[in-house]
């Protein structure tokens, strides 16, 4: 019987930009997936503007995702243990919701 090797952890050095330094703001995504990828769009919502645009697309594979959600629950949990429970409000707009949810998350 060999013991299992141990994976060595290796240091990313991940470099941002300036320009995408400050981030950009997105209060709406809309999330769809296929059998080998999520895709993620981002826009924002803005009070009396009928149209949005993308602002960023995210496209990942199934596990890739999965991860990231992992990791965002994580981090939610950390933040909530900090500072309290973060309290969601969905939002109407014309009578449909919007917000960070799938596309068909109101059907069950």
């Amino acid at each position: 019987m060999n013991p299992e090797p141990k994976q060595v952890q290796q240091q990313i050095n991940i470099e941002l930009p300036p320009e995408q330094a400050e981030g950009t703001y997105s209060n709406m995504a809309i999330i769809t997936h296929s059998p080998a990828e999520f895709v993620i769009d981002f826009t924002r919502i803005l009070p009396g503007v009928p149209k949005a645009r993308v602002l960023s697309r995210v496209i990942m594979t199934p596990q890739h995702a999965k991860s990231l959600m992992l990791a965002l629950e994580d981090n939610i949990k950390k933040y909530e243990n900090q500072h309290g429970e973060i309290k969601v409000q969905l939002g109407q707009n014309q009578g449909k919701m919007f917000g960070f949810q799938s596309p068909h998350s109101d059907k069950k």
